[in-house]
């Protein structure tokens, strides 16, 4: 009888590239909430946010991804 695991349940842990990206829309989305709810000052946040991914773009420095580097969690391609 065949195995009829989905590939998404047989693939190993998320890597760097998609954590990055999951935390960075988590912030987004966040502060965008937060900039309706309390204060429009919420938004220099969201902006920081993509400024960061602008110049990670850029440079390939991402602070967030040596984090999770450090905590162990392999790179790998995000798409």
């Amino acid at each position: 009888m065949a195995s009829s695991t989905s590939p998404k349940l047989s693939r190993p842990g998320t890597s760097v590239e998609q954590w990055v990206f999951r935390i960075a829309g988590i912030f987004v989305l966040a502060s965008l909430a937060l900039s309706q709810m309390h204060s429009l000052y919420w938004l220099w946040f969201t902006a920081f946010v993509g400024a960061n991914m602008l110049q990670a773009s850029f440079t390939g420095f991402c602070p967030l991804a040596m984090i999770l580097q450090k905590l162990g969690i392999k790179t790998g391609a995000a798409f």
